[in-house]
């Protein structure tokens, strides 16, 4: 197999990326919404914060039969290299997924990196992989989806009122795309709150959120083509920010939206902000995004709390992923 590094302007290997990425999709996830060129043309140009993934071709007889991705940060964890591999369904069990991820691997080292990652659905086939290449199971991530026409809309507002009276501290606002000069401070110290969330057994670092990495990520995703839509609580007696939640929307399939984080400022919580926060989401995105169909968001399995409040908006399970690990 010839294994190819490419870029965003090289259409043809793009192409060939979405479709070896929806291929594995239709079978290990067929409840996935299937990669499109505009959304992986944006990942792959713009990334999640400016910073992007490496991607690689794997061709035989230049038929495209894998992908692969390499995804280091600058700004914190760098020991860490996060790796993905996808074979097409009909050219699996002939070595292509250990060629490239053992390519991967390889520019891992030459970044310096003495850590990989890797993730993939709950089976039997990527425990298996994980095995043979020596990663142990250290977390899991469960996919929800928020059907809209399913919302108990009656139910969700009285969530939004009892949320709102145990909250009366604070004041709501709602931001739509890019966060003022003289609040993006505030709102990456706030987004440090992430790091509370669990990450099980996972050897990573907290996450460095500074102003210029909160910038660079709205940066990014307004040039995906996305609506970044943002609902801040805010203490009324000190002005603190204490909690916020952020859901994007895609600019070519506009019906659906992607919950990116729900955190809560670690002296703000007991005040039922979690739940105010994500019901007034749903209740602005009504009004603003009609044609919203779904909602999807991640979890670690093991966050009890914000699974709770997932479960009484009517988020229901898609499916489990598996994060492995090894040291190299």
């Amino acid at each position: 197999m010839e294994i190819r590094q490419f870029g965003p302007d090289d259409r043809a290997e793009v192409a060939a990326y979405v479709e070896v990425n929806n291929a594995a999709s239709a079978v290990d996830a067929p409840w996935e919404h299937p990669m499109t060129l505009h959304g992986a043309d944006g990942r792959l140009r713009y990334g999640w914060d400016g910073e992007v993934d490496t991607p690689y071709l794997g061709l035989v007889d230049d038929v495209p039969v894998a992908v692969g991705t390499v995804s280091t940060s600058d700004y914190d964890n760098l020991h860490l290299a996060w790796l993905g591999v996808q074979v097409r369904p009909d050219q699996r069990r002939r070595g292509y997924g250990t060629q490239m991820f053992e390519a991967l691997v390889a520019e891992a080292k030459a970044r310096g990196r003495t850590s990989i990652g890797a993730d993939g659905w709950d089976g039997e086939l990527p425990r298996a992989f994980a095995a043979r290449h020596g990663l142990e199971e250290k977390s899991r991530a469960v996919n929800r989806r928020q059907h809209l026409a399913e919302v108990d809309w009656a139910g969700l507002e009285r969530l939004h009122a009892d949320a709102l009276a145990a909250a009366s501290a604070y004041e709501i606002v709602r931001q739509s795309g890019r966060t003022s000069d003289d609040e993006i401070e505030a709102v990456a110290e706030m987004s440090a709150a992430i790091n509370d969330a669990p990450t099980d057994d996972l050897d990573i670092e907290d996450e460095v959120y500074s102003p210029e990495r909160v910038r660079a990520y709205e940066v990014a995703q307004l040039a995906r083509g996305q609506a970044l839509f943002r609902v801040i609580a805010r203490h009324r007696e000190t002005g603190e920010l204490a909690g916020h939640s952020v859901i994007l929307v895609e600019g070519d399939r506009p019906e659906l939206g992607h919950q990116h984080d729900t955190s809560v400022v670690a002296a703000h919580r007991g005040h039922r902000l979690g739940v105010l926060l994500k019901t007034e989401m749903n209740l602005w995105l009504r009004d603003e995004q009609p044609q919203l169909v779904s909602i999807d968001t991640w979890n670690a399995e093991s966050n009890d709390h914000m699974i709770e409040v997932n479960d009484a908006i009517g988020y229901r399970i898609m499916g489990r992923a598996l994060q492995f690990q090894k040291s190299l």
